[in-house]
């Protein structure tokens, strides 16, 4: 039983669980409970600015032959591109098929504050995304916490060090030991996970309730739906182009999963991803690069569930949208979801910019959005975390950078561990 229990799986489940119990049967006490996951949330954040710089630092400089950098860095965004346009593509033909907003009487659902969104979506053009990747001051991107300029600056320093011969050499060292004292701080965090999960599913619950959201239930489904086949189809099919198995990967990184299920956030995950990928076989320089950078590019979930997002509004709205409408939907998200990528409130800024590009659907039809958003959030974040792993798996082995031997050690000693919690 103790085994059982000091199980960060077990934990983090029986606390969602809860949550959602607490939301349900007194809603206005899970309201209450937001500042703890809240305060969970902030702890991983304040952790992950300087956990990205370090690993993309050491992973560029550890490589070390500035071409294999380049290559590595090319293949990555090169899947990158393609994986997320190609979820932007899926998630705009169910929501075709399906669609999830036809008949809805606009006046019986729930709806929203969307000004903030509404506002910073119409500033927002994408020279502005382009110039907003270049950090004004070092101090200020990782004050903000602002990942994607943090990702700009840390592959410019792990290039000059990669540069700098034997002085670089030194300072690699100092950075991947200073990684390993993140790492800790990371595993001190972790042991609140499980109240962490709890706020936030209970808050959620209690906040926004089963019944203001049942007119919106089927956008829920069909995203849910689109989102399972696009990891048991489409990235199930990659991993076995590859030579992996997509369960036992999934098996493998289960903690990983519950922990995004109860934060809604893919960035709580991302130490436990990156020391599990290079247990589980790939090479560190390849990890350190690719997730990191993925976290900002590699945006699976969040690209199907806006694509699905914006047609659903139209469809509520009565906009018939042309295939050439949808063709421009489809090219301008290409852009603008990795554009915004660490912006707060990005998905709906990236909503609201598209729907500012286009004039043609209601851009207050994001306000029907904001109350279920929270309920497709874990589920956007889960994707997001899946894509990264199976990213960084696809372009070790590639590169011929994965080790099988690691990969059966770290499935066994998972194994054990299982075994010995039964017993």
């Amino acid at each position: 039983m103790r085994r059982l229990l000091d199980n960060l799986t077990v934990r983090v489940l029986t606390a969602v669980a809860l949550g959602v119990v607490v939301g349900i049967v007194w809603p206005e006490f899970g309201k209450a409970l937001k500042p703890l996951g809240d305060t969970f949330v902030n702890l991983v954040r304040m952790v992950i600015a300087p956990i990205i710089f370090l690993t993309i630092v050491a992973g560029i400089a550890t490589i070390g032959d500035l071409k294999h950098v380049g290559r590595v860095g090319g293949k990555a965004f090169l899947y990158f591109e393609v994986v997320t346009t190609f979820a932007l593509a899926i998630g705009l033909v169910i929501v075709n098929v399906t669609k999830p907003g036809a008949g809805l009487d606009v006046s019986s659902m729930a709806k929203g504050d969307i000004s903030r969104y509404a506002q910073a979506g119409q500033e927002m053009k994408f020279v502005d995304y382009l110039v907003h990747i270049v950090p004004s001051s070092v101090v200020d991107a990782f004050a903000k916490g602002e990942i994607l300029q943090v990702v700009f600056f840390a592959v410019l320093f792990g290039i000059a060090l990669t540069m700098s011969g034997e002085i670089g050499r030194n300072i690699t060292d100092g950075c991947e030991r200073l990684a390993q004292v993140f790492f800790k701080l990371v595993a001190i965090i972790m042991h609140v996970a499980p109240l962490g999960a709890f706020g936030a599913m209970a808050f959620t619950v209690g906040s926004f309730g089963l019944k203001t959201l049942l007119p919106l239930g089927r956008l829920m489904l069909d995203v849910y739906l689109t989102m399972f086949l696009f990891v048991f189809v489409v990235l199930n099919v990659i991993c076995r182009l590859s030579g992996f198995s997509l369960w036992e990967f999934l098996t493998y990184i289960r903690e990983e999963i519950l922990l995004v299920l109860g934060t809604s956030s893919s960035e709580a995950a991302l130490p436990g991803m990156l020391e599990k990928l290079e247990r589980y076989g790939c090479s560190k320089s390849v990890v350190r690069l690719v997730i990191p950078t993925g976290y900002s590019f590699n945006l699976d979930g969040t690209s199907i569930y806006l694509s699905m997002a914006l047609i659903f509004i139209a469809q509520v709205f009565r906009v018939d949208l042309s295939v050439g409408q949808q063709i421009g939907i489809l090219l301008i998200l290409m852009l603008t979801s990795k554009g915004a990528a660490g912006v707060t409130g990005s998905g709906f800024i990236v909503l609201a910019s598209t729907l500012a590009a286009m004039r043609v659907v209601p851009l207050e039809g994001l306000a029907l959005l904001l109350g279920v958003d929270r309920f497709m959030s874990e589920a956007r974040a889960i994707v997001n975390l899946i894509g990264n792993g199976v990213a960084t798996l696809v372009i070790a082995r590639s590169e011929g950078a994965f080790d099988e031997a690691k990969r059966a050690e770290a499935l066994e000693q998972q194994h054990r561990r299982r075994v010995g919690i039964a017993a």
